[in-house]
């Protein structure tokens, strides 16, 4: 049987900070050794160079390995997936997960959060965008679900992972050993090593038959609904992240999602607060959370129709500022509006996580809170 999981978020006082993790151990909030992920938004351009996430993941482990017993080595191995760029009104911060003490954890049969962890056989260059990615990513999934102790897909309400993309050195690589890559712009693998991943997760969770290399970044109806995928230049596996609820494992935290279906459907972020279990009115207002919602994590993307609600938009035209930053920034803006905290977690490059135009939305509770 799986542990309890403690959820906290902290934030971000700059790119190099990880002092409030620091404060949550030595509080007795959480205790070091016990961190099994984290998942967080860096300041920086979310593009391929952007370093943020490498100079804030070297700060939250070094703070587990000076406030822990493990080595470094042995908290290089734990999942941080770092999300890049906070535009608009987005706030740099980190949401925590670590396991409870079954002496220390409430006791309760009803459904609460579970987290599973697991890394993928490695990712090559050439595997990018192609069916084999896809399988080494659902077989990442199906043994993360296991560490959760989650036997049901439906259960499953977020999966969180960091994937390699393609770079200069990546493509030289490849081509060295005569394979080919699905493209030669760095830029644009990041939204195909997203895609690619979504669907190894949408395989895995039954919501999808396996697809065929055709239909990666194709077939738009084709997606997970709980899917939240980022890539980086840090790893060449699938980080995988898998939250759910378990029975019987006690603990306050229950998550729950749904889907956005354009950029400004705000009724998609109150279902998946709902979703995990918290009444709320017929017309919610933030005032109306309290301090039960510990954050919201989401998906977005420009929809490729040029359209939002039969309104033209100039995203995708613009070439002073990419589409990637301009979504981030509404959707940052909406979902801020809705939970009434900045500090929320909102990624871009969704094809094939939510419907096309909008992206799926998980929400984890404190059950306890008031």
């Amino acid at each position: 049987m799986p542990e309890a999981i403690e959820v906290r978020k902290v934030p971000l006082h700059n790119v190099s900070d990880a002092s409030e993790l620091a404060k949550l151990i030595d509080e007795g909030a959480l205790e070091a050794d016990r961190v099994i992920a984290v998942i967080g938004k860096t300041e920086g351009n979310g593009g391929v160079n952007d370093y943020t996430r490498i100079i804030a993941d070297r700060a939250f482990r070094e703070v587990l390995v000076s406030k822990g017993s493990r080595s470094a080595y042995d908290v290089k191995q734990i999942p941080i997936v770092w999300s890049g760029g906070t535009d608009g009104v987005i706030s740099p911060h980190a949401t925590i997960f670590a396991t409870v003490p079954a002496d220390k954890a409430t006791k309760t049969d009803e459904p609460r959060v579970s987290v599973g962890i697991a890394m993928s056989e490695q990712i090559r260059p050439e595997d990018i965008g192609r069916t084999p990615m896809i399988e080494k990513v659902a077989a990442g999934v199906r043994k993360a679900m296991e560490n959760a102790g989650i036997t049901d897909a439906a259960d499953v309400h977020y999966v969180q992972t960091k994937t390699p993309l393609l770079t200069i050195d990546t493509i030289r690589d490849a081509k060295r050993r005569g394979k080919t890559v699905w493209t030669e712009h760095t830029h644009e693998s990041m939204d195909l090593s997203n895609a690619t991943t979504a669907l190894g997760i949408a395989v895995a969770l039954g919501e999808i038959a396996m697809p065929t290399d055709e239909d990666v970044m194709e077939n738009l109806e084709l997606y997970s609904a709980v899917a939240s995928c980022s890539s980086g230049v840090e790893l060449d596996q699938a980080q995988i992240v898998v939250v759910g609820n378990v029975r019987g494992i006690g603990g306050r935290y229950r998550v729950g999602h749904s889907v956005m279906k354009d950029a400004l459907d705000q009724d998609g972020i109150w279902e998946a607060i709902r979703s995990a279990g918290l009444e709320l009115p017929d017309r919610p207002h933030h005032s109306d959370l309290g301090s039960s919602l510990v954050n919201v994590f989401l998906k977005c993307e420009a929809d490729p129709s040029g359209m939002v609600r039969d309104r033209r938009n100039a995203m995708l035209d613009d070439s002073d500022v990419h589409w990637h930053r301009q979504i981030k920034a509404t959707v940052g803006g909406v979902t801020a509006a809705v939970t009434g905290d900045p500090a929320v977690f909102v990624s871009v490059a969704a094809v094939h996580q939510g419907p096309s135009g909008g992206g799926p939305v998980a929400a984890i509770v404190d059950t306890e809170a008031k």
